[in-house]
């Protein structure tokens, strides 16, 4: 949802923030066209949807280009979004559909409706527990983009709710379908590189240009995410988008199916980026408002995670200073290790690469393709992030129309988002360890994988 005034930065403290901060579009380009799969069967599946900025209409997109799917419903409270979706609905859907924009509650107005399967919600952070909440209380299966909750308070209240309802969460992380990630998955279960041991990851991403849009803007008055996000780093000393990177590390490393996040020891770095930006821009200056704030939000955030089989886990949440962008994916054993993202893929396995020397990684990709990837690469051309959005989308409406767990369910929604709280209560406690909440009440012991574990639609 893309428009909701907000309170003056020098007006709101930390905790109000984190109750009222602004609604807002998600500012991601749409993706080209593509094909999916038929739909033999005719059965059709009932999609809504809270939150149609640029983001929302990436999945909305995707959504409509499938034949097994009708959209009865969207809701957002910015016009021009809303404009765009209709069109978007009225060029592939003969069915009639109802637009929810009144206020920022409409969603509730919109859950009402009794000829809802499930809700793609792709809004401003601080509303993704409360709308998810809102759609198990409905019985609506809930997709959530990422991340799913911002306290631990909020991770509860999502797994509370499932287990109270019984209706399922998805979270919606699209690099777990990465075709590296998912090879490398692949490479994991086949033991490649013997018993895992250590994993690296992060969110490095120069987002000055869209924390300050236009110009040095942010807030009211502002574009995209600059509306809601930016406030964020003006009160927030945290990891304060970690899913990105601790998702594939999950899959890999069968959290909460045999494995578990226990701990973790949080620094951040002095925080310099945004103001040097400000400051440095045409339309900034030393004497700007905004270069005048004390931005709460260290330019480097890194975390070293404990895990209950003994591996260790660093992240780093990176996105106020200029560089490529970089998940900086590592994943090693006691037989070999690999290092790979966008710009980089090398990998060393003993007894398999020249001794002291890396392998280019392109034919491991290769010999390793999950069988996802080889069953539906052609049909996720074009969906968006190099095709991975095909899968996501793809899996949220599978386990809809089956009526079944989610492949990324809700206790992986609450895990891998309270590396935020507790990121940031580590920082301010002079780094020190904070420990992870058991969200699956011990059954993560006796728990078995289900991500991507047979090649089939999901």
């Amino acid at each position: 949802m893309e428009k909701q005034s907000v309170k003056k930065v020098k007006e709101i403290n930390r905790r109000d923030f984190l109750k009222t901060t602004a609604i807002s579009g998600i500012g991601l380009a749409v993706a080209p066209s593509f094909t999916f799969i038929k739909n033999p069967s005719g059965e059709k599946v009932r999609i809504a949807f809270i939150g149609v900025g640029g983001r929302g209409r990436n999945h909305l997109k995707n959504i409509l280009d499938r034949d097994d799917v009708i959209v009865p419903a969207i809701c957002d409270i910015d016009p021009n979004a809303i404009a765009k979706s209709k069109e978007m609905i009225e060029s592939k859907q003969k069915q009639k559909f109802e637009i929810f924009s009144d206020n920022e509650n409409a969603y509730l107005d919109m859950l009402e409706r009794n000829d809802i399967d499930g809700v793609i919600i792709s809004t401003p952070w601080l509303w993704h527990t409360k709308m998810t909440v809102a759609c198990m209380r409905a019985g609506k299966y809930a997709g959530v983009e990422v991340s799913a909750a911002n306290t631990l308070t909020e991770c509860w209240d999502m797994v509370n709710t499932y287990e109270e309802t019984k209706v399922p969460t998805m979270i919606l992380e699209n690099v777990c379908y990465r075709r590296d990630v998912m090879a490398v998955l692949n490479m994991a279960r086949q033991n490649v590189f013997g018993e895992l041991l250590h994993a690296r990851c992060g969110y490095r991403h120069d987002l000055r240009g869209v924390k300050f849009s236009p110009g040095v803007t942010f807030g009211e008055g502002a574009n995209g995410e600059a509306r809601w996000r930016t406030e964020h780093s003006v009160h927030r000393n945290a990891d304060l988008y970690p899913t990105h990177g601790v998702g594939p590390v999950a899959t890999w490393m069968n959290i909460n199916r045999g494995n578990r996040f226990v701990s973790m020891t949080s620094h951040a770095t002095k925080a310099r980026g945004l103001k040097k930006y400000i400051m440095d821009h045409p339309k900034g200056g030393a004497n700007h408002a905004n270069a005048k704030i004390n931005y709460k939000l260290g330019d480097i955030i890194t975390s070293q995670i404990n895990t209950a089989n003994g591996e260790t886990i660093l992240v780093t949440h990176d996105t106020n200073s200029p560089k490529p962008y970089s998940l900086d994916f590592e994943l090693q054993g006691t037989q070999g290790l690999t290092e790979f993202d966008y710009n980089k893929k090398r990998i060393y396995v003993e007894g398999k690469s020249k001794p002291h020397h890396w392998d280019e990684m392109d034919e491991w990709l290769k010999k390793y393709d999950h069988p996802l990837w080889q069953k539906h690469g052609e049909y996720a051309a074009g969906s968006g992030h190099g095709g991975m959005d095909f899968f996501v989308d793809n899996a949220f409406v599978e386990t809809v129309k089956r009526k079944t767990t989610p492949p990324l369910d809700v206790y992986d929604a609450a895990a891998w988002s309270a590396i935020t709280p507790l990121s940031e209560r580590s920082i301010a406690e002079g780094n020190a360890p904070q420990y992870f909440p058991d969200f699956t009440r011990g059954n993560w012991i006796n728990n078995k994988p289900i991500f991507a574990v047979n090649g089939d639609e999901y």
